[in-house]
């Protein structure tokens, strides 16, 4: 006999002793971390940033491949028995010779995620990991000028690439409420103090929200510049708008935390969601994404939308009728119609395929 027959028989015998749960379920609990399981990562370390921000220090398992600076993680996180998911910036250069990987998390209120990994998870915790993903990228071929534009957590996907890339000309224009509002502050002006980065800081509680039009009495030379910006709906969509007026849209590169939603018409409807997949039903209003209304049922709702990576939550619509809460259009079930559960309501009874 074969030693891979040998190894089949083996496995079947351990099958039979082990139902009603595999093998490899007790591989997992001696060595979550291992080749060939579920990708997961152990927290090592929950490092506090400013009062509502930490870095979560991260070792995936072996299954890890690695990221771009930049990227975003999806994390996996069980709270108070339901497992939810969230995306994060990567915060740690490629390649960390310790092979970490670190997210840096702001509490947000009523951010059962956010609050969770913040406040109460502790060094040795498990957590369920994706590859890394998104295209909030360098390109391969450095640009010789570049503007980094950011608000609040938007410094996250920037900090990764300040620590990952040291490039001849780089500008920074990051704004928070207060300077210890700042998260990475100390680091920031290190590297400002070093000759490595022109910094701009811009505490909106006492100097008012940055105005985009007036952004050349700042960087006279912002339009030569290649731009990433990332942070607050208002200050991307300003942005967008200034770049596109000067004929630079192409310069500027974007990553949003979420679609902005403008509910229209007085929120009514609503009715009773069948997640089909999952047998699971949940009363919604017509106001309430169904991403969110999913997420409260303790449905596993994919989505990467709240990085800005959108289309993660598409999800097939089998029946009923769901909103666009940006534009108020009604979209009907029908052989191959996918909703984005993000900024979709129900208008009425209807069933998802989750």
């Amino acid at each position: 006999m074969t030693s891979a027959a040998l190894r089949g028989r083996a496995w079947k015998l351990l099958e039979m002793v082990t139902t009603p749960l595999l093998p490899s379920d007790y591989l997992d609990l001696a060595g979550p971390l291992r080749a060939g399981a579920d990708l997961r990562g152990r927290v090592e370390a929950v490092r506090p940033e400013t009062g509502d921000a930490a870095t979560v220090v991260i070792r995936p398992g072996r299954g890890w491949r690695g990221h771009t600076a930049g990227q975003y993680l999806r994390v996996g996180v069980d709270v108070d028995g339901v497992r939810l998911w969230r995306a994060y910036s990567i915060t740690s250069p490629a390649g960390r010779p310790d092979g970490r990987v670190t997210i840096t998390v702001k509490a947000v209120p009523d951010g059962k995620v956010s609050s969770h990994l913040v406040r109460r998870t502790k060094p040795g915790t498990l957590v369920q990991l994706e590859q890394a993903a998104g295209d909030f990228v360098l390109p391969p071929a450095r640009p010789a000028k570049v503007l980094y534009l950011t608000a609040g957590s938007g410094i996250t996907p920037v900090m990764g690439m300040l620590r990952d890339t040291e490039l001849d000309d780089a500008v920074l224009v990051h704004s928070a409420p207060q300077p210890h509002d700042v998260i990475f502050r100390r680091e920031l002006h290190g590297l400002a103090a070093d000759g490595k980065l022109r910094l701009t800081e811009i505490h909106t509680g006492t100097d008012g929200r940055l105005d985009i039009t007036r952004l050349g009495e700042l960087v006279p030379d912002w339009a030569e510049r290649e731009t990433w910006a990332c942070g607050p709906a208002g200050l991307l969509d300003a942005a967008e708008q200034h770049w596109a007026g000067h004929g630079v849209r192409d310069r500027l590169h974007t990553e949003r935390f979420r679609p902005a939603i403008a509910v229209t018409g007085d929120g009514g409807g609503g009715g009773e969601v069948t997640f089909s997949t999952t047998g699971k039903t949940a009363r919604a209003d017509g106001a309430t994404p169904l991403l969110d209304a999913g997420e409260q049922a303790g449905v596993l709702m994919p989505s990467g939308c709240r990085m800005g990576i959108c289309f993660g939550c598409v999800t097939p619509l089998r029946a009923g009728a769901v909103r666009d809460l940006r534009t108020g259009e009604i979209t009907e079930a029908a052989p191959g119609v996918l909703i984005q559960t993000c900024v979709s309501a129900a208008a009425g009874d209807c069933d998802i395929e989750r």
